[in-house]
């Protein structure tokens, strides 16, 4: 036998084995990519259409809301505690990676089995279109974007895996290259226009930019009441101990709006309806005009957990809700107020903690600057002593007065209580638990709140031993958290410290452990710091 290669009929079967192998995985991953693609372009079809004609139907953002309704509230908890303020970059995050990963499931199913994908991509489409019908105030208009989604994504799988068929080696084009050629254009093609077109559409929804730019031009007016000036004492020269009034770019943010709305505030219409002698509707014109007061207020969610940090508080601008609902006059058998945000959620307060002279407003402004979009804009609620799943309705545009035993909220349907009292809570931010520190004084510093009680003293608890008391700074008002400090001798070894609050009617904060489910975390914070010679 001559030397070269061996003719095509005695070469080894295990080579062909290994060339159709490896040709079918080149197809599994193209058809992936294809689903992939084709999941791309429909949503951003819909993106665009829900920019531009169908407002709140963005698939994506009524998928997620209804994900977020649906979590179970341990779930929830969990990843706040875990994400904190991105939570909602987490869950669409995990929406994106869902929806790739669907896609790719399709386009292979398609390729062997048609038409299985373009079902599945079927299903999906039906989970938004559900999604969007479920939302509070949507309408059949609703769940075009997502049907249009199916359609698109449908329509291009069955063209890419058409495609990619044609690519298969044939007597006539044994390697396909033209025919494959076309289907990675075709591929590339079709995923960077639906990226192109979700980033235009999520640009442009909801009105977010006209919002931003509103805001840009509005200057608050003066208050008729200003807030008494922060006492000198008030804080603490502290390396790492919360601020007494918190930066409105690090103020706790945690709420169900995926998308935060664009609101025309000339278009803002605030209505007083439900148990009441007389319905009110105020603009936004109508509130900026009325005598506006000025009050420092620290918030809390009932998801913080025993030393978290989503509590802040802020000096803000706003109109007492207790003269508006005076003019409304509630009826005497009304005992909740069911606050509407623009995006549909809603919020329980009890009538008594809007009406009983606490400075409960309807705010504007925020450190001295209009609300920010994420916090609000135009108008919110903030309600000092109750945590802000029942009384700090962001983008407010109804009170509807009421009972509780007529009427639930958001929260209060998925297990939480109805009435939300903050508890009192104390936090050790200095030094920080697992860090190392000299030996020597020590500065053991943080924060301490019972609002709307106020805070009257704090102790200190080092390795078991003997509670000692802190040095309170001066309180700014009862609605507000203080700070506190204690000089501590620290000597070389591993300790563990405490904190516990006593708030102003002597009532001593609890180190029983509780979760933030129903109503709110209790238990003592502790910390374990390294002291070195």
């Amino acid at each position: 036998m001559g030397s070269g290669s061996a003719p095509e009929s005695t070469r080894p079967a295990g080579a062909d084995r290994l060339a159709g192998t490896a040709r079918k995985a080149g197809e599994s991953w193209r058809a992936a990519g294809a689903g992939a693609a084709s999941v791309l372009a429909g949503v951003g079809a819909a993106e665009l259409l829900s920019a531009f004609a169908v407002q709140d139907g963005s698939p994506i953002l009524v998928v997620g809301a209804l994900v977020i309704d649906l979590t179970p509230a341990w779930l929830k908890n969990a990843v706040i505690g875990v994400f904190g303020t991105g939570d909602k970059a987490f869950l669409i995050s995990s929406l994106a990676v869902v929806l790739l990963v669907g896609g790719a499931l399709a386009g292979w199913l398609e390729l062997r089995r048609p038409p299985v994908g373009r079902i599945l991509i079927g299903v999906g489409g039906a989970l938004g279109v559900l999604a969007a019908i479920t939302r509070a105030g949507s309408s059949i208009v609703n769940v075009v974007p997502s049907a249009l989604a199916a359609l698109v994504a449908i329509l291009f799988l069955g063209w890419l895996a058409g495609l990619l068929r044609g690519t298969r080696p044939t007597r006539i084009a044994p390697q396909g290259e033209v025919s494959r050629r076309h289907f990675v254009t075709a591929t590339a093609a079709s995923a960077a226009g639906g990226i192109l077109a979700t980033l235009i559409g999520q640009a442009i929804a909801t009105g977010y930019r006209a919002a931003s730019a509103a805001r840009a031009a509005f200057h608050l007016p003066k208050p008729a009441v200003a807030a008494p000036p922060v006492p000198a004492g008030a804080s603490f020269d502290i390396g790492g101990l919360a601020p007494i009034i918190t930066p409105n770019a690090d103020f706790y943010r945690i709420d169900t709006a995926l998308q935060i709305p664009g609101i025309d505030p000339s278009a803002w219409r605030l209505r007083i309806t439900g148990m009441v002698e007389k319905e009110v509707e105020l603009t936004f014109t109508e509130l900026l005009a009325l005598p506006l007061e000025e009050s420092v207020t620290t918030l809390t969610c009932v998801s913080n957990e025993v030393g978290g940090d989503l509590i802040s508080t802020a000096k803000w601008l706003g109109y007492p809700i207790r003269h508006l609902l005076a003019r409304a006059k509630p009826t005497s058998d009304a005992d909740m107020v069911l606050s509407r945000s623009q995006d549909g959620w809603t919020a329980g307060t009890p009538l008594e903690a809007l009406t009983d002279g606490r400075n409960a407003i309807l705010a504007v402004g925020m450190n001295g600057q209009p609300l920010p979009l994420e916090h609000g804009y135009p108008v919110r609620m903030v309600v000092p002593g109750l945590y802000g799943y029942v009384s700090a309705t962001k983008w407010v545009v109804e009170l509807n007065v009421t009972r509780f035993d007529k009427a639930t909220s958001y929260w209060t349907d998925r297990g939480w209580s109805e009435r939300g009292p903050v508890k009192l809570e104390s936090r050790i931010d200095v030094p920080g638990d697992g860090k190392q520190v000299k030996a020597g004084t020590v500065a053991v510093a943080g924060v301490a709140w019972s609002q709307h009680v106020g805070v009257s003293a704090v102790h200190v608890q080092i390795d078991g031993v003997d509670w000692q008391e802190a040095t309170l700074a001066d309180a700014i008002s009862a609605d507000t958290w203080r700070q506190w400090k204690y000089a501590w001798d620290a000597t070389p070894g591993s300790h563990t410290i405490k904190v516990r609050a006593t708030d102003a009617h002597g009532t001593m904060q609890t180190s029983k452990v509780q979760d933030v489910v129903p109503d709110g975390a209790t238990g003592l914070h502790t910390i374990g710091v390294s002291v070195v010679g």
